[in-house]
Parts: C-alpha cells; sequence; structure tokens
C-alpha cells in the first residue's frame, strides 16, 4: 500500500509480480552501464582482460549475463610499436545499447560519438539501474576511465600523449595518467572538454586509487553488450 493525492493505493500481489518481472526483463536486456564499483586498484584493471571479466561480473549479478561485456577502453602503442593500439569504439559491438530502466544510451557506434548520444547523469546509471555521483555531489565519482580522444580511439604514443592508459591499464602507483570522461556532462566550465562523456581531462598524481579520487574518480569504467 502507499498513499498518493490524499487517497490509499493498493498494490495487489498481481501487481507486485509485474513490476518485478518489469525490472528483471529490462535488467536482462540492459547493454550499457556505468561500473559500481572498480576493481579496487586505482586504474589497474588487469588490462583489457580484466576489465571486460569486470564488467562481466557486474552484468552477470544484474541479470544480464547473456550478452557479452566488454569495457570501454582504449590502449596505446609506442612510437616504435603499435601492436598494443586498440580503440574503444571498436570493441563494444554495433549498438543499439540501453540502461537499466531500458533507456536507448546510443543506436550504434557513430551516434554514440555524436552530440545526439544520450548520456547524461540521468541515463549513465550503473548495473544496478542506480545513478552515480556527479560532480556536485558528495564523493564525487564522475571522472570515468576511458583512455580515449572523443570520437573513441587511442591516444598517438608521442608527448604529452605517451600514456592516457595508465600503462594500458595494468599501473595502480604513482606514475602514469588515465584520459577520463564525465558521465554527468559536467565540469569547472562549459567547454567541450568539460562536458565530455568520454574525454575530458588526464588523471593527476598518477594511476592510484587515492589519485583517481583525487580529481573526483574512483577508477569506475563504461561497459557496453558487444552482441
Amino acid at each position: 500500500m502507499f498513499r498518493k493525492g490524499g487517497m490509499l493505493l493498493l498494490l495487489t500481489g498481481s501487481s507486485l509480480m509485474w513490476l518485478a518481472s518489469t525490472a528483471s526483463a529490462l535488467a536482462s536486456e540492459m547493454s550499457f552501464f556505468v561500473t559500481s564499483s572498480g576493481p579496487g586498484k586505482g586504474a589497474d584493471l588487469g588490462g583489457l582482460e580484466g576489465a571486460d571479466r569486470h564488467c562481466q561480473t557486474l552484468a552477470n549479478a544484474a541479470g544480464a549475463g547473456k550478452r557479452t561485456s566488454r569495457a570501454y577502453l582504449s590502449t596505446q602503442g609506442t612510437v616504435l610499436d603499435d601492436v598494443n593500439v586498440i580503440h574503444a569504439r571498436d570493441r563494444i559491438g554495433a549498438g543499439p545499447w540501453h540502461n537499466a530502466k531500458g533507456v536507448r544510451i546510443a543506436a550504434n557506434v557513430d551516434d554514440l560519438h555524436s552530440a545526439a548520444v544520450n548520456l547524461t547523469k540521468e541515463t549513465a546509471l550503473d548495473e544496478k539501474g542506480q545513478m552515480v555521483n556527479g560532480r556536485t555531489e558528495k564523493p564525487n565519482r564522475h571522472d570515468i576511465l576511458t583512455g580515449s580522444r572523443t570520437d573513441g580511439t587511442a591516444f598517438p604514443p608521442s608527448p604529452p600523449f605517451s600514456d592516457m592508459t595508465c600503462g594500458n591499464w595494468t599501473k595502480g602507483a604513482d606514475e602514469g595518467a588515465a584520459m577520463t570522461g564525465h558521465h554527468d556532462r559536467a565540469g569547472p566550465t562549459k567547454h567541450p572538454w568539460a562536458t565530455s562523456w568520454n574525454s575530458g581531462h588526464p588523471s593527476r598524481g598518477g594511476c592510484s586509487q587515492t589519485a583517481l579520487r583525487s580529481t573526483g574518480g574512483d577508477g569506475l569504467f563504461y561497459c557496453f553488450a558487444a552482441d
């Protein structure tokens, strides 16, 4: 029972079952989420393999395990070796992608990286269907790891972009940096970098959990269903 507008409404058992089944169905079809937590080692995610495994574990727990979840992360090569270059946009499938409430984030890869993308604080939910703290909340968790440029590609391996992926997601100490985006599309200014969901600014002070938190992050990243 609950009260609305002075009227006492009764939810029957069948109504509750319908609501539960609807929520369960939406969760099973979820194809995009922000991780509710990271592995806990800063930007050391165990490489792309470890990041993908974390995405899949969270998706499984949320009832969306029938889809193959992959982390939206780029990796870099070096000036002499480009074999490790992987672009985030190339590893997340073709879309469309929907959050845990069934809201569409983007229709396809090009849509995801366009001004039409429906990615905001209200839609960039975690795997449990909950909003993630934004810039004006404490603790601020709006810095999302991506290692990517605005078009979803990796940074070139030349200064000052030599390491935008914390050693391809294997560093978790006081060295290196990782490019982050703002899931709430908010920053200290209205400039495009400040409102970018995938390429706002690099972390400061290294790749540790403490360093990531110092600029408003918590080692979180985006997960997409790739199939």
